[in-house]
């Protein structure tokens, strides 16, 4: 199953955002903590409303933790960053891939850059920063998902 990693998320209506996209396209969510806001139960049910139900979340203590869940299970890490080597859609995704992105603030640090087998980014005009992160995570999953044979989101 495709993932989608939350690193730190600053924002929570962003983070329901992506949460929502999940649960509507049958990916997992991994959210990398310490979160900029309470990722309680009552608080994500607060940004990710009714859909929640529907999404698979695990959460991680830190990326160190993360980190070693995703070696033990094989799983590749895609970094989606601005600082990105390679176009999302020239990309070939894997159905076992985790798609991290960011926190809104300030992205993630070298140390997780490091630590991706990948790296993403979503072209954009020059002299701009970036994409809302909920977008970018949009984007990219769908693109993902139509490269994936069988994938849920597809099956309509």
């Amino acid at each position: 199953m495709l993932r989608l990693a939350l690193y730190q998320p600053d924002i929570p209506q962003n983070t329901g955002t992506m949460l929502r996209m999940a649960a509507c396209l049958g990916l997992a969510v991994e959210i990398i903590e310490p979160a900029g806001f309470d990722v309680s139960d009552r608080h994500l049910r607060r940004s990710g409303l009714d859909y929640l139900d529907h999404v698979a979340i695990t959460r991680h203590r830190s990326f160190a933790a993360f980190t070693a869940w995703r070696i033990e299970a094989g799983i590749r890490l895609v970094l989606a960053t601005t600082a990105g080597a390679r176009p999302y859609t020239t990309f070939a995704f894997r159905p076992d891939d985790c798609v991290m992105v960011g926190r809104e603030s300030a992205g993630v640090p070298e140390a997780v850059h490091a630590a991706a087998d990948a790296r993403i980014v979503v072209p954009i005009r020059p002299g701009l920063r970036s994409l809302n992160v909920a977008v970018a995570a949009a984007m990219i999953a769908s693109e993902a998902l139509r490269q994936i044979p069988g994938s849920v989101a597809l099956e309509v």
